[in-house]
This record gives C-alpha cells, structure tokens and sequence, in this order.
C-alpha cells in the first residue's frame, strides 16, 4: 500500500448529476447500501480512466494537488488563490488478486474523542478508497464506503469522524464536511477546510453519540434523551492576519473556463463535483465547455467531458456543434477525437455551413483531407445561398484545397441561388490557376446567372486580366449579352488591358463569322427540368438535330395500367438497426446475402458481375436513419452525366467527371408494361426486360417516359453493369434496374452496359454495332450484315 501512488487511483466517482457517457470508455453502475440498519443507500456511477489515451493522465493523478495544478476560487473578475481539494469520491479498481483473510476485513478506523476502534464487517468490493493522497489506501466494508463518500472521513489523519467530536463544514447547506480540529488544511497561516476549501473559520465543532450518526447532541451533555441541538465553536482567530476576501462556492462556469484553459485536472475535480457538463454559458454565444475544450484543441478536456455525459451535437446560438468549433479552429487531433466519439458531420448552422464548409472557408487542408476520409458523401453539400466547400475555397484561392475537392469528385457545376458555378466564382477571385483546375474539370465556361453575366463577364468587370486571357483561350464568347443588354467589353474600363484584349479578340471573332462553328452547341441546361439532383445537359457538336422532345422524362418508373404492385407497409421485411446497418445483422443485408455498399456507397471490386446478385435496401420500415449505409439507389442519381450526340451511334451518355467502380450511375425507368403489352408494341428498341423469374415477366419501356438511361448506348466492352434492386416495395415481380459502374470511368467516357445477346439476335438483321472496341461482336464485318441494309447501321436505335 506504501508503494502504491495517487496515479494507480483509476476511477473517480460521479455524482448523479454527471450523466455517464456512451463507449469507448465501459462505465459500471452500483449501489453502496449499507448493513441492514445501517443508514440510507447512495447511487454513484463508477467511470474508469486507466484507459483512456491521455498524455496527461500521469499528471492528473500525480499528489497532492497544488500551485497551478489545483482548483482555484472564482471570484467574479479572476480567480483566487488555490486550496487543496480532497479525493474521497475516488477509488482505485480491483487489481483481481486474491485477497489474505486480514485484508478481507473493513481497514476502517473509528475516531471518539481520541479513542480509536477497527471496524470488524467484512469487505463486498475489494477496489480501495481514501479521503486524500496523503492517506494510505483503504479496503473498506459498504457502510464505510458510504461514509467515505459522504466525506466523513478526515482528510488529515484518516479517521473516520461519525461519532465524539469534530469540526463540521457545509459548504452546501445539506452537505457535511467532517475532518479534526488539528487537520485543517493551512495556506498562508490560514485555515480551510481539507474537503473543500472552505474557510475553516465557518466550520462549526459538533458532537455525534455513539448510538447516532447525525450531528444532535451538545458535548457539554452527552445524554442521550435530551433533544438533538448541537454544539456550536468556531475556530479562534489568527491575530495581525489580512481578512480573507469571502469564498464563493464553485459556479458551473467555472467548468467552462477550465474547458477553455485546457486545465484538464480541474475539469475533472468540477465533474466530479456534479457539475453539468452541458452548462450553456451566457455571453458566450450558449457554447457548452465541449464547445469550449473544442475550439482550444484540448481533446484530452474534450474526452473527459464526453465521458461525463457532455453532448456531442449540442450546438450554439449559431447552432455549431463542438465539431464545428474545432474544424474552425483547425485543431485536427480534437476533430479526429470528436468523429471517433460519433460526433454528426453533417449537421448545419444558422447559415447552411457544414464542418467541410468551415474548414474549406478557412483553406484548413488537413481538416478536409480527413473529413473527406469519413464522409465524402457530403463533399457537394450546398449552405443557405447554395455554395458547396468547394464554392467557399474557390473564392478564397485556396489552390490546394480545390485541387483536393476536385480529386475527391466535388461538382464544380453545381449552381448557387444565383445561378453561379464554380467558374464565376474563380472570376471573382482573379485566381487564374483555380480557374484552369476548374475548367479542366469540365467547369461550364459559358454558364449564365440570373444576372446573364457568364465567368468572362465578371473577370472583365473586376478587371481580372489572367481570367479573360484564360476564358478567351478556352473560346468564351466576348458577345454574349447580359440581362442589362451588355457585351463583355461594355463591363470593363475603357482602353484597359482587358478591354484591349477583348476588342482584340471580338475583330478575330466576326473575322471568322459564317465559317462553321467547330464546338458543341449547348441544346438545354438540364434535360431533366429538376427531377434530378444534378442537372444532365445536352450537346451537339455533329449535326443539327435538336435536343430530344419525343419523351417525357420522368425520374421514377410509371404505370399506365392496373398491375396492383405489392406496396403494403406491413409486407416489407426491415432492420432495426441503430448503428448505420453496419453489422452483419441487419435484415435487409441478410436479404441480399450480406450490406454490398461500403461506406462511400459504392460495390466493392469483389462485386459479382457475371450473375450479379438482388440487392434490398433499408426501406421506410425500418428502424435505421435516412442516412444509413444501405441505402444509394432510393437516394437518386449523384453522378454528373451528359446526354450528346454522338458521331455514329445517335444519342449517347458521358460521364462529366471520373467515376470510381462500383458507383451508382443512373436507373433505367421507364412505363412498366407486361409481357404480353409488349409484344402488341411496334417499335421495342428502349424495351428492358424484367427477367424476375417470378410468375409472369414485365418490362419497362422508356420510349414514351423515361429518364437519362433510356439514350445509355450498347457497348461491347461495357463500363455499367445492370443490378436488380429493391427499394420501397418488395415485390419480387418488379425489381429496380440500377445501373452501376462496371470499372472506373475517366470524364469524358460514353458510359454503355452490354445488351445482351439475345438483343442483337434481333437486331442485327437491321444494323450493327459502332462502338468503336478492337472487341466489337457485332460490327457489320462480324454479323456480315447485306450492303442494301447498311445505311440503316449509320444511327443507333437510341
């Protein structure tokens, strides 16, 4: 015991007011109740510290506190000078040797009035106790640990002070503080009280009958009959001393300043003290000492207050989340810590701000780097006024942090409340290098806002040359008219170096009016008219046809006749997960053999795709959140895709950025039909059969309604591949047709998935194959189609 040092103490007792934290710290509730008439029971929750990751924790433990590592007064303009504080709430755990018969029995020992007296009940936890580090460690029975708790133990010489007399401190009015006259702690010639701190001045001399365990009976008349009215001394005055400015007890913004200081052994002592560890501080926006802790970097301070009960996502006036506070201020390690205790990404400020559009704002890269790393799904999240992270390091010449966006697939075509894309906001900024990243990335140079200015209009007006120069170069058009009727030279300065550049270059330009346009005409900003997430273009850079008109695109797949799906709620099988569905217990991973998404939503390479299997996601049965990690296909299409015309094979689809393998591209949706319905249909070329294997086959025709799928091109070495879903329904008769990506597909790439077949039995007997591969199996030279049939070959059914 002699050997053993307040550092080998492992556990501290919360009160009930520090509410217990969840993993990764194991927390034990039990009940100190004492022998059968021996006094009332306290509840306390147990929280182990030896293991936590702590630098500080030899520190925390070290004897006995004081200097600058005790708790120190709060007065309401500083703090006081600094007492010791006493550790009666601290035990240490069970090293689970066996114990001798002597240790067994309660190492208690009762003080009357100089007589001393061993307690003789046996010991029910064998984790040890003590009132301070100055104190040997002590096995003691539960009446005993109750009493320990209740700080009856005295600090100084470690006796129990539960009967004869001692000197009595209530701080807190119900709360008795018991210690000897000779052991009050001394600072400056002055005394206090070793439990607390206290003014010993206040403490009051008691008397306690043995037959009693309350203070009742005035020493000067021990009998046990007359009423309980205790004895009242104050300790004598010390002479010529200064008076002590008046103590004030601990207020809970002192939690929030220990917090803030990183003075890590005081918040644990405030914690222990019943301190609420989510105490909003006024004048401090509402910020929680996590919030505090958080925005310093202290993340040892942060993970005692998570332990103690502290709220990850409790949020500000502003509604930042502690997460936010340290992603603002760039503290990496306590980012880190914060996702590890399951702090939310994706929550929200007063303005739409994410913890990406923070860090993205303020061009923290390695912030970004690792929130990426956790959750990139949020990499084109949008704020109040539209802007993604990447819109916030656009404007502020973050060169790097672009570049890192870019490479992690953020959409540099996305468009604010303004209509603004990346590209004007690179204009704005004058940064010619984001600019080229951005264009590079298929940014759209001739964009337009609700003001009709495109990149090169603002360049221009905020007289950025390197941008004009830039955009001139990419074939920006210097006689595009905004909606004040202005050209591009009206917007800038008079004889400047950007006017002299774009009056240089509109001569060359009508210089070159009447010669066929070489570029791709943009036939409509979005084919979709909204239904989709991202907007899907579409371009012509062959001929003169228009964008197609012939359909109605439609997002989701329609009936136009009875076929009584199965969408009753109660039919669906679902999961009640409450941990992202990440165990192999969820039901509608069991469904599908195993959960194929990973935590970017993507399948992993080892995907089958010879005989690829059903997939069922979560549905609105189920337990688990929106955000759950089996669900992609039910949250629409993501990828940036491109309808254009091809040179040989009518309409195709592009891909407008890379795209890992085993992303979700696109479904096909179309008019469910029966089999039967579409036999009677004359023209089949956008028919897709629903090869269920259940009852009677359906299909789904996308030539009247359809979406971006229906104009997905045959190709011999596809890069898609066709999974059967389930989402909202189970009916096993009508699957979803979700297109994933087969390989990685570079921006740029005509994404096709392989027809099959069957198809081409049909229809090569009308035209062949143009995809172009060294692998083609049904070009016109393979199917050996008649020469009077081969001007049919030159458009695609598409």
């Amino acid at each position: 015991e002699k050997n053993q040092t307040a550092a080998d103490e492992k556990s501290v007792i919360l009160p009930e007011t520090v509410k217990a934290a969840e993993p990764p710290v194991t927390r034990n509730e039990s009940v100190m109740k004492g022998e059968p008439g021996e006094g009332s029971h306290v509840e306390y929750t147990e929280l182990t510290l030896d293991c936590l990751d702590l630098k500080a924790q030899e520190e925390l433990l070290s004897p006995p506190l004081s200097g600058e590592n005790s708790i120190s007064l709060v007065t309401e303009t500083d703090l006081a000078e600094e007492l010791p504080l006493c550790c009666c709430r601290m035990e240490t755990p069970h090293s689970g040797g066996s114990l001798s018969t002597l240790d067994q029995m309660c190492m208690a020992m009762e003080s009357t009035d100089g007589m001393l007296s061993r307690c003789q009940r046996r010991v029910m936890k064998h984790e040890m106790m003590r009132p301070s580090n100055t104190v040997h460690l002590l096995v003691l029975c539960e009446d005993h640990r109750a009493g320990m708790v209740k700080h009856q133990c005295c600090p100084g010489c470690g006796l129990f002070c539960r009967a004869g007399t001692f000197m009595e401190c209530r701080p807190y009015g119900s709360i008795s503080h018991r210690f000897h006259r000779d052991c009050a702690s001394i600072l400056k010639d002055l005394k206090f009280c070793p439990h607390c701190g206290e003014d010993a001045s206040g403490a009051k001399e008691v008397t306690v009958p043995m037959a009693d365990q309350s203070p009742s009976v005035p020493r000067s008349n021990p009998g046990p009959s007359l009423p309980a009215v205790p004895t009242v001394a104050t300790l004598p005055s010390v002479p010529n001393i200064p008076a002590v400015p008046q103590v004030l007890r601990y207020p809970t913004r002192q939690l929030y300043i220990s917090a803030k200081q990183g003075e890590l052994q005081k918040v644990i002592h405030l914690l222990v003290d019943g301190k609420d560890p989510n105490f909003l501080m006024e004048g401090q926006n509402r910020r929680t000492p996590l919030h505090a802790a958080a925005a310093e970097g202290h993340h040892e301070v942060c993970h005692m207050l998570v332990q103690a009960g502290a709220n990850l996502d409790m949020f500000d006036e502003e509604q930042r989340t502690p997460l936010m506070a340290a992603c603002e201020g760039n503290h990496l390690d306590t980012v880190k810590y914060l996702l590890r205790a399951g702090a939310s990404v994706s929550h929200k400020d007063i303005m739409g701000f994410t913890c990406l559009h923070l860090a993205a704002k303020l061009g923290h890269y390695d912030i970004v780097h690792h929130l990426l790393s956790k959750a990139s799904k949020y990499i084109n999240c949008q704020d109040d006024g539209g802007w993604t992270p990447i819109t916030w390091a656009t404007e502020y010449k973050h060169k790097e942090l672009v570049h890192l966006l870019l490479s992690r697939g953020a959409d540099v075509n996305i468009r604010d409340k303004e209509e603004n894309v990346c590209l004007h906001w690179a204009a704005l900024s004058g940064c010619d290098d984001i600019a080229q990243a951005l264009l590079e990335a298929r940014c759209d140079l001739n964009a337009v806002n609700v003001h009709g200015d495109t990149p090169l209009h603002v360049a221009a007006r905020e007289n950025h040359l390197e941008c004009v120069m830039l955009f001139l170069s990419r074939g920006a058009d210097v006689n595009q008219r905004n909606r004040e009727g202005e050209v591009v030279s009206d917007c800038c300065v008079y004889g400047s170096k950007v006017w002299t550049a774009l009056n240089t270059n509109k001569k060359l330009t009508d210089a070159r009016r009447g010669r066929d346009c070489q570029g791709e005409r943009l036939l409509s900003r979005d084919i979709s008219r909204g239904y989709e997430a991202v907007p899907i273009t579409c371009v012509n850079g062959v001929d003169s046809e228009p964008c197609p008109e012939n359909f109605k695109y439609i997002p989701d797949s329609c009936v136009t006749s009875p076929l009584n799906i199965d969408k009753d709620i109660t039919h669906l099988q679902h999961c009640s997960c409450t941990d992202d569905c990440l165990s192999s217990t969820c039901v509608c991973g069991q469904l599908s053999l195993r959960c194929w998404y990973d935590s970017e939503g993507r399948l992993p390479l080892d995907f089958c795709q010879r005989e690829p299997p059903v997939l069922f996601e979560c549905n609105h049965a189920c337990s688990c959140w929106r955000t759950c990690r089996n669900r992609v296909v039910q949250n629409g299409l993501r990828a940036r895709l491109q309808l254009f015309r091809t040179q040989r094979m009518g309409w195709g689809v592009r891909a407008m950025q890379d795209i890992p393998q085993g992303t979700f591209i696109c479904e096909y949706v179309g008019e469910i039909i029966t089999d039967a319905e579409a036999d009677k249909r004359e023209n089949d070329s956008f028919l897709f059969t629903l090869d269920n294997k259940v009852e009677e086959v359906h299909c789904i025709d996308a030539r009247l309604f359809g979406n971006i799928g229906r104009f997905i091109n045959h190709l011999c070495e596809p890069n898609a591949l066709a999974v059967r879903v389930f989402t909202m329904h189970q009916d096993l008769r009508f699957p979803r047709i979700a297109l994933f990506s087969s390989r990685p597909i570079k921006a740029g790439d005509q994404i096709g998935f392989d027809y099959g077949d069957h198809y081409w039995k049909v229809k090569s007997k009308f035209f062949s194959c143009h995809c172009g591969s060294v692998k083609c199996r049904h070009s016109a030279a393979i199917i050996n189609i008649p020469s009077s049939l081969l001007s049919l070959s030159s458009v695609h059914p598409k």
